[in-house]
């Protein structure tokens, strides 16, 4: 199927991939805490007949240099975005962090129809990184909702990695570790997903070493479950932080953090979880294209 990409400068920097021919359906597709435009993955839904925008949503002109109180309007801005490129059905598909923005936006944006939430968590955390005035302590919400930041967790700096200058570290254990020492702080950061209108395909590792997102998303499913919906969970048990759907290269390694799985193991999560997420889409393209 042939590809047209556009290079985006103004309300983000981003790139929106779609088939020529156009398509009613539209996802925006965020990664995580590397902040980057992801045109691969933009690139490989657009081969599925899917409309792609992939924004750049901090680190960039105007944007906070870290993920500190992001406003969810940059994502709505973006559901608009694909509605006035004529999309009818909406999707956001996110990794990580980016997971944890596209949960919460289908919670205050009705528009939304299908969330994919690659390796997620399942409440709300403090800011990664430094926020418009430069600072990253205090710990402060990732994000903020009609200018008010949402209840969240901070991390337990008492907490040392095993390895500690030997390579990359392995930070799942600090996530663990702040859930047990901020218990009375996770009910308000539970991000409330009975209460979107999206469905929910959830993919997580349980070998992920970023954080527990395997457990996460066993809690997002069980919140649905309780409230009277459903959740489609994909899951592997050797399987890292970074699943890779087919077409997509493989994952590059870090110098600074592990992020579990192999290549492998993440790559056949991905595989497994890749008809699911277009069957959910409306994509309109066979999968061999």
């Amino acid at each position: 199927m042939e590809v047209v990409e556009r290079e985006l400068n103004h309300p983000w920097e981003g790139v929106l991939a779609a088939p020529a021919q156009g398509s009613d359906v539209g996802v925006l597709v965020l990664a995580g805490s590397s902040g980057r435009i992801d045109r691969e993955r933009a690139r490989i839904l657009a081969q599925q007949g899917i409309a792609a925008l992939s924004i750049r949503w901090f680190g960039g002109p105007g944007q906070a240099p870290g993920i500190c109180e992001i406003p969810l309007e940059t994502f709505t801005a973006a559901v608009d975005f694909l509605t006035a490129s004529g999309a009818r059905r909406i999707g956001i598909l996110g990794v990580s962090k980016g997971a944890e923005a596209a949960l919460l936006t289908a919670v205050h944006d009705p528009r939304v129809d299908v969330v994919v939430a690659l390796s997620p968590t399942s409440r709300v955390w403090c800011n990664v990184g430094p926020g418009h005035d430069g600072e990253q302590r205090p710990y402060r919400s990732s994000w903020t909702w009609r200018g008010k930041p949402l209840p969240f967790v901070p991390l337990d700096d008492s907490w040392t990695p095993v390895n500690l200058g030997n390579g990359p570290v392995a930070i799942r254990g600090w996530y663990e570790l702040s859930e047990e020492s901020f218990t009375h702080l996770l009910p308000p950061a539970e991000i409330p997903v009975d209460r979107a209108r999206a469905d929910l395909i959830l993919v997580a590792g349980g070998d992920d070493a970023m954080w527990p997102s395997l457990r996460f998303a066993e809690q997002l499913a069980q919140r649905r479950r309780s409230a009277g919906t459903t959740a489609h969970l994909i899951a592997r048990q050797d399987a890292g932080h970074r699943p890779r759907f087919p077409g997509e290269s493989p994952a590059s390694e870090s110098p600074h953090f592990l992020y579990g799985g192999t290549p492998e193991a993440d790559a056949l999560l991905g595989e497994a979880a890749w008809p699911h997420i277009l069957d959910k889409l409306g994509s309109t393209a066979p999968l061999s294209s």
